[in-house]
């Protein structure tokens, strides 16, 4: 039998995405023995500054990179928003999961219904911030760190009138009742591969079971939304957003830039899903002229 070592970080959410990444290979390939191997990551040990201040988020990925160029991990899964554009040399993503509420999402503390501006909003992202307040200017909005469930409980505790969260990792703890407003794309752009979990492996390394994992139009999706990143220069803390949408043979991506001057655009572009990658390198050098 052969055995897979599958390295993911320690959080909830983290070995849940790791576990559906398991149970889909268990499921297609019940003769792998398959072991979980969870690792503490930088990120996740520091709390007390925003992730733009320390390195951006590979901070939740460099230990899980080290991992698996020591062979001590086949591979590893990640959130895609939490992968650096630039991947580490040698450990492509080989899977992309089929993708899950890519949207953002606001959360009341527990019993409230209306949102009080009384009391700070909480989110650590540029990219939330400045969409978040062309929809509630008066707001004030302050970083919150830790895991979906440290925030929570700062926000129930009264630390917040609100939080701005991912759709898509309250959805798998199983907290989506928390979920008070779910904003569309129009009304905050997604980060790049937003909803996507992301398989890593050392380059050369072959892999059946990744057939029945990757999922066609989230790679599509997130490769043309990544190299529109990927062609602004944009780290994972950039005030940069991209949002795919397939229709047929047919894509359209929606981006968003904020220029040197702190000008912010929006501008779409659509095209042939065959040049996906091209049409998201277009977009970003019209959004940056």
């Amino acid at each position: 039998m052969k055995k897979l070592r599958v390295g993911s970080r320690e959080s909830k959410l983290a070995v849940i995405q790791s576990e559906l990444v398991i149970d889909m290979i268990r499921k297609n390939c019940p003769d792998i023995e398959i072991e979980l191997v969870a690792l503490k990551t930088t990120g996740d040990k520091i709390l007390d500054r925003t992730l733009d201040k320390v390195g951006g988020k590979g901070l939740f990925v460099k230990e899980l990179d080290r991992a698996l160029l020591d062979k001590e991990v086949d591979i590893t899964v990640h959130s895609l928003k939490d992968v650096p554009m630039e991947l580490s040399p040698g450990l492509p993503i080989i899977a992309y999961t089929k993708c899950e509420y890519p949207n953002d999402v606001l959360v009341l503390p527990k019993g409230v219904d209306t949102l009080d501006l009384s009391k700070p909003v909480g989110s650590s992202s540029l990219r939330r911030n400045l969409q978040f307040r062309k929809l509630f200017p008066e707001a004030e909005i302050k970083p919150v760190r830790g895991n979906v469930i440290t925030r929570l409980e700062k926000l129930d505790r009264g630390e917040f009138g609100a939080l701005i969260l991912a759709r898509a990792g309250l959805t798998r703890l199983g907290l989506q009742d928390r979920i008070s407003r779910v904003f569309t794309a129009d009304e905050i752009i997604p980060a790049a591969g937003q909803g996507v979990i992301a398989v890593q492996a050392r380059a050369g390394e072959e892999f059946d079971f990744t057939k029945f994992i990757d999922d066609r139009e989230s790679r599509i999706r997130a490769e043309a939304e990544r190299a529109f990143v990927t062609e602004l220069d944009g780290g994972c803390s950039s005030p940069i957003a991209a949002h795919a949408e397939l229709h047929g043979d047919e894509i359209t991506i929606t981006g968003f830039y904020v220029n040197p001057d702190g000008e912010e655009r929006i501008e779409k572009i659509s095209g042939s899903v065959s040049e996906h990658m091209e049409l998201g390198q277009k977009l970003a050098r019209s959004i940056k002229c």
